[in-house]
């Protein structure tokens, strides 16, 4: 009967952070800053690229998907996160669950997604310079990106379709908020597949992302090393620096998370802290990383800055 009762209820808990009641109100501001500033942060990327006309090219089109991705994974996770901290209430509705879990994960895969197409356009752009007008076409610029997104979306309503497919014995999610491993340890029976097609994802979503840097970056190595133009150099190290940065924290942190489910001795806060972060870091990160590494958008946010400023 207990079963029966979890399986036809709507309403699911979540595993609440362990802290003193004292520093809740300290973490929720604390949080809410960090929100505001990733937000402020992408939203100003955003408009600097829709706005004006000189940063309407391949590198920035392909760009802006960065912010409108970061901003769909920080919203859709941290305000309800510092919002049940606060409150102490710790609930949500399974629907509500299925919908926050998708939407985090179409983040995390467009992620490296995103980064990938980034590659390759430098990679274009560095290494075959006089034939990138003619490559990087608007026609192909839209047809990477709707294959980055189209391929997240594929991957990701498979994998949730098959975690709706198994009945509900339980209604405890195992960390502050809804993903598919957590979707998947409240199913009844043989999770198996699941379980396959969750490793296939995270492989596919590697070998791709993983492949196509690693091509880029190499080949953008290569042409470094036997240039003699300053400029490509420095062109290069820019945008290697500014990409890895961003690529390495989110493999580490993500790595660590998804292992985490597999490891039942990893402590329960630092394994919710690590799932935060994939969250939090990249939006606060990017923006800031590729503001400070790309000389056109530096000069463009600089001169409107200074002309508020003057008025």
């Amino acid at each position: 009967m207990e079963n029966l009762s979890i399986i036809v209820s709507f309403e699911l808990t979540l595993d609440p952070f362990s802290i003193s009641s004292g520093t809740k109100y300290p973490i929720f501001f604390f949080g809410i800053l960090i929100y505001v500033f990733g937000t402020f942060c992408n939203l100003t990327l955003l408009l600097l690229v829709i706005l004006r006309q000189s940063l309407h090219k391949p590198v920035y089109f392909i760009l802006l998907n960065l912010p409108l991705n970061d901003l769909l994974g920080i919203t859709f996770m941290l305000p309800k996160a510092l919002y049940d901290i606060v409150t102490e209430t710790n609930y949500t509705y399974y629907p509500l669950c299925v919908l926050q879990g998708f939407l985090l994960h179409m983040y995390g895969n467009a992620v490296l997604f995103i980064l990938s197409a980034m590659a390759f356009d430098r990679y274009i752009a560095i290494c075959m310079p006089l034939r990138y007008n003619a490559l990087m076409t608007p026609r192909v610029v839209m047809m990477i990106l709707a294959l980055v997104w189209g391929v997240d979306f594929l991957l990701i309503f498979t994998l949730f379709s098959l975690q709706g497919m198994h009945s509900r014995c339980r209604s405890h999610i195992v960390s502050i908020f809804c993903d598919n491993l957590s979707l998947v340890k409240l199913a009844c029976g043989n999770t198996s597949v699941n379980t396959f097609f969750g490793f296939f994802v995270i492989a596919v979503m590697q070998i791709i992302s993983i492949s196509i840097q690693v091509f880029s970056y190499v080949k953008i190595l290569i042409t470094c090393l036997v240039t003699s133009k300053s400029d490509t150099k420095s062109k290069a190290i820019n945008t290697c620096v500014a990409q890895l940065v961003i690529f390495f924290t989110f493999e580490v942190v993500g790595t660590f998370y998804v292992l985490s489910h597999r490891f039942a001795d990893v402590n329960a806060n630092l394994q919710k802290i690590m799932g935060i972060l994939i969250f939090l870091v990249p939006p606060v990160l990017n923006p800031i990383v590729y503001g400070m590494n790309s000389h056109e958008l530096r000069k463009h946010f600089l001169k409107i800055l200074h002309r508020k400023i003057s008025v």
